[in-house]
């Protein structure tokens, strides 16, 4: 009873923010254009303000391929009043320097947006292969690692989505697949069938849960995954081929990496990989011992320029990094989260040559 109250009050908070953003959207587009603000005016202002929390809940209750597309468009909607947002500030801006004709601003922003809409949800369905090799102390024998991160699975990517990054994974052939958090998204009632897919990957799966399994219920989330071939690590070690697997799950507990590390037995001298949903805490990841780190969450922003408020919170958000030998590599997602947009960022899949340095 205590999260349907949360919930609700998120929906409703979240909704009245909404409005507001709306409101100043369609004022201001109808200010620019000439267009009256009249009862049909509110009407659309307030259906689109309306459209992504009631998406929400009728997806959370009834499910199906017609609530499935409202909850893409309203989520699409949200991306699109963003970039909106954005360029009716970027035209205040402009209009207090260098005086702009009202008309012409609005169709310019209405053509922008539209364009860079288009774009965003086209590049979001795009799959790059991103491949680098990284050497590992104390490796016997060369692995290929796939990771997957964030893929999201829920109303805008479900089952189709999943079968499409398992037959990339089986293409690519690797020793080992890892899969770094939020694997669903907790916008839909999960089902079984939906990650079948995943019994199609005949190597090791291994899986840590991000925040997103957290909030749809780690009761759920493991029925759903229960028979899957699917080894759920949570804080744990286990041995693959010499090297040390590590497995933490995430928590809203401050330290936890920390904590959970200090009471895991990790064997210095031996090649070992942390699982970990987020890309922090990487002096506690030296600390223990830990060669390399793969972290996932921030999405590289997944939106521009979103990526610049996600680098102030996450200093490391997307690629490669090292911190005195130990090395974090984060991956930008395999899929996305609210907004099926992607600008300035990509969906990844990642296709790890792990090297003896010895």
């Amino acid at each position: 009873m205590r999260r349907i109250l949360q919930y609700a009050m998120f929906i409703s908070l979240f909704f009245v923010g909404f409005l507001v953003l709306n409101y100043y959207l369609f004022f201001g587009m109808s200010f620019l254009l000439g267009l009256p603000m009249d009862t049909f005016f509110y009407t659309v202002m307030i259906v689109a303000a309306l459209s992504y929390p009631l998406a929400t809940l009728v997806e959370r209750t009834v499910s199906n391929n017609y609530t499935r597309i409202f909850y893409t468009a309203a989520s699409a909607w949200m991306g699109i009043s963003f970039y909106l947002l954005f360029l009716l500030l970027a035209y205040l801006i402009v209009s207090w320097i260098v005086p702009v004709p009202r008309e012409s601003a609005g169709i310019l922003i209405a053509i922008l947006v539209t364009v860079i809409s288009a774009y965003s949800i086209y590049n979001s369905y795009n799959l790059e292969l991103v491949e680098l090799e990284i050497p590992l102390n104390g490796l016997k024998e060369d692995l290929k690692v796939v990771q997957l991160s964030d893929i999201h699975i829920g109303s805008v990517r479900n089952s189709g989505y999943m079968e499409r990054i398992v037959g990339e994974t089986i293409k690519l052939n690797p020793d080992v697949v890892f899969i770094t958090g939020d694997m669903v998204d907790g916008s839909a009632r999960l089902h079984k069938h939906t990650f079948k897919a995943i019994n199609r990957l005949k190597m090791p799966v291994f899986f840590v849960t991000g925040n997103h399994e957290t909030y749809e219920g780690m009761d759920e989330v493991f029925r759903v995954l229960e028979g899957s071939n699917l080894k759920i690590l949570s804080g744990e070690v286990i041995d693959f081929k010499g090297v040390q697997v590590v497995g933490v799950n995430y928590s809203f507990e401050r330290n936890h990496l920390q904590n959970t590390l200090n009471q895991l037995k990790i064997e210095k001298e031996k090649p070992s990989i942390l699982l970990y949903h987020l890309p922090q805490e990487l002096e506690s990841t030296h600390a223990a011992g830990i060669d390399l780190q793969l972290s996932g969450h921030t999405h590289n922003g997944q939106m521009i320029p979103f990526n610049y408020l996600v680098k102030l919170m996450f200093p490391y958000i997307r690629g490669l990094y090292d911190y005195k030998g130990t090395k974090l590599y984060v991956s930008q997602g395999t899929g996305t989260w609210g907004p099926p947009m992607r600008l300035g960022s990509r969906c990844e899949i990642t296709l790890i040559n792990l090297k003896s340095s010895n």
